[in-house]
């Protein structure tokens, strides 16, 4: 594990309010993005990101289909599970407040391979994540109107698939465009995106809340849900947490903005809490009102539909509309919020000469002051893993899965090597700025379990989620496996005998009077 100096060579200690560059300058980097975005933009990109209307419309149906009411309990349970995770982000935000968070704290943490393969993780897995928030247009476009169902009339087995590959597909291109033209514009349909997902979701509470038709021992209630399995309800349980554990991620893109934010040494881990935190509160409470406002918690269109039909029966038609209209807006803003992370870190890779290609997909455009062509490249990356699934039924399923699977993984390679420089006593916070102080170790160990833990409940081959429909085949089954192994193993075994040996900062971004300890690689 790389060496974390105390003192003053840590950057996040150099910064001061008047030079948030200064941490910047001391990784060795030149400041190049435009550094613009206050509070509210830094938490409107973790909260839109997390993106409560999005997961719970969009895996709703999931959790009920295999785990009924008392799936709810899933939601706390991950809430739990990912605070600890985020507390430990938080310490790192503080102290290394730069584009491409996981990738920087990893490096950091850990060195240059562990950084780099999660790195290579996270990004693969944002375009896919991508991919993932786009398809959610066709769980709810088409329940509005369906003028909205423009292939087939969705009867067909291939249907919604690909009308589903059609709306993410205009969605990815606006929301490349978007992200094109610079941070300023994005920051500003993301922040007014997240105002009325917010407002939208308040309200949602209280409409649900007011059409409550049954008591909460509704939640605690089985229904005779995993039952011919081993485990019994524990295992269907633990496939519909998967619901839970789809939406409660993402929050470290408060930090992935820190070369663009005004002092994100102290902003960053604030924004970080504040979108985990009101995320669960929001959307578990609207999870619980929608379970306790369903006309029949044995309706087929519970596990078809979802929260959709929910709204619609339990609020009427035309109020169910307008909600599905602003979970529309918050798919939206949800993809642009996800692209803006892969952006950043795609960038601080290639900054690093850590990609294919790394000096043109690092260069900022003079005049958006963004890497345009990393914009584009996730962009039509994502769309192509859209138009390979075009004639998978179970898109939504495969597709979520394998994203959030290697976001797990890229979090626990920060986290376990952040546990290990702890252990060894090597790790020292940023004076001033956010620190767990003597709970640091224990909860860093909580971090790790749960994320080895959840690791492998994501990658169980459970044919309900990888091979829903016939016929089944190992490969399918064990999909997501094989899809994390490759990406994995087969990126580190290119990094070790190619790229390995072509890492370091460009000579375009590097600082010319580097300090000596930082020319021989960094903290």
């Amino acid at each position: 594990m790389a060496d974390i100096p105390p003192g003053p060579q840590g950057p996040a200690e150099s910064a001061s309010p008047d030079d948030h560059d200064a941490a910047l300058t001391e990784l060795g980097y030149k400041p190049g993005l435009k550094r613009t975005l206050g509070n509210f933009h830094t938490f409107a990109a973790g909260i839109s990101y997390i993106s409560i209307l999005t997961g719970t419309f969009q895996l709703f149906y999931f959790g009920v289909s295999f785990g009924g009411p008392a799936y709810w309990w899933s939601w706390p349970m991950v809430f739990i599970g990912q605070l600890m995770v985020a507390l430990c982000f938080c310490e790192l935000a503080a102290r290394f407040p730069v584009a491409g968070s996981v990738y920087n704290w990893s490096k950091h943490c850990g060195g240059p391979h562990v950084g780099w393969l999660a790195g290579w993780m996270m990004t693969v897995a944002t375009m896919v994540s991508l991919a993932a928030v786009a398809l959610a247009y066709q769980l709810t476009l088409p329940q509005i109107s369906s003028v909205f169902q423009v292939v087939g009339d969705g009867t067909g087995k291939y249907d919604a698939a690909a009308n589903a590959v059609l709306l993410g597909a205009i969605l990815i291109l606006f929301t490349t465009v978007v992200n094109a033209f610079g941070v300023k514009l994005m920051a500003t349909i993301n922040s007014g995106g997240v105002f009325i997902e917010l407002i939208a979701a308040v309200a949602l509470v209280v409409l649900l809340g007011v059409h409550i038709t049954r008591g909460p021992s509704a939640i605690v209630e089985t229904g005779g849900y995993g039952q011919g399995q081993s485990l019994g309800y524990l295992g269907a349980f633990l496939t519909a947490s998967l619901a839970s554990a789809y939406v409660m991620y993402g929050f470290d893109t408060a930090s992935s903005l820190g070369e663009e934010s005004i002092d994100p040494a102290h902003n960053a881990p604030r924004a970080i809490l504040r979108a985990l935190i009101a995320s669960f509160l929001i959307g578990g409470l609207i999870l619980l009102f929608a379970l306790l406002a369903a006309p029949d918690l044995h309706a087929k269109e519970l596990s078809v539909d979802g929260l959709q039909y929910v709204v619609k029966a339990a609020l009427g038609h035309t109020i169910g509309v307008v909600v599905l209209w602003c979970v529309v807006i918050a798919i939206t803003v949800c993809a642009l919020s996800v692209q803006t992370a892969g952006l950043r870190l795609a960038f601080a890779m290639a900054r690093d000469n850590n990609l294919p290609g790394g000096t043109k997909l690092a260069r900022i455009s003079p005049r958006f002051q963004t890497p345009v062509l990393a914009t584009c490249l996730i962009g039509v990356v994502a769309i192509a893993i859209l138009v390979v699934n075009i004639n998978q039924p179970q898109i939504f399923s495969v597709v979520t899965s394998i994203a959030i699977v290697m976001i797990y993984v890229a979090y626990l390679l920060v986290t376990l090597p952040l546990l290990v420089q702890r252990l060894r006593g090597r790790w020292t916070t940023a004076p001033g700025s956010f620190s767990l102080g003597r709970l640091g170790i224990p909860v860093n160990i909580l971090a790790v379990l749960w994320g080895a833990a959840m690791t492998v409940n994501l990658l169980w081959p459970r044919a309900a989620v990888y091979n829903a429909t016939g016929p089944q085949h190992w490969y399918l089954r064990w999909g997501g496996v094989l899809f994390v192994g490759v990406v994995g193993v087969g990126g580190f075994l290119y990094y070790w005998f190619v790229q390995r040996g072509r890492t370091g900062v460009l000579a375009e971004h590097a600082v010319d009077d580097l300090p000596e300890p930082m020319a021989h690689g960094g903290p």
